[in-house]
């Protein structure tokens, strides 16, 4: 979900509710500048929200090496 700085400011306490659920990003002259999720969310959820991200014909090894070299 979208929403104004304003629309926040004005209905703060419905916003902190739906957050609990799903993320709400928090936009000032049509650019996102903020986003409002929930801090417990579980990390299961966000490991599987990441699956499919490497490719197949990469290991885990081979990703972590690459990112450790380009650091």
């Amino acid at each position: 979900m979208s929403i104004t700085a304003t629309e926040l400011k004005t209905n703060l306490g419905k916003y902190l509710t739906l957050a609990e659920t799903e993320d709400v990003y928090i936009t000032k002259n049509g650019k996102i500048v903020a986003k409002l999720s929930n801090p417990n969310q579980s990390r299961v959820e966000i490991a599987k929200s990441l699956f499919g991200i490497l490719p197949a014909d990469v290991t885990l090894e081979e990703s972590k090496q690459e990112r450790l070299e380009n650091i």
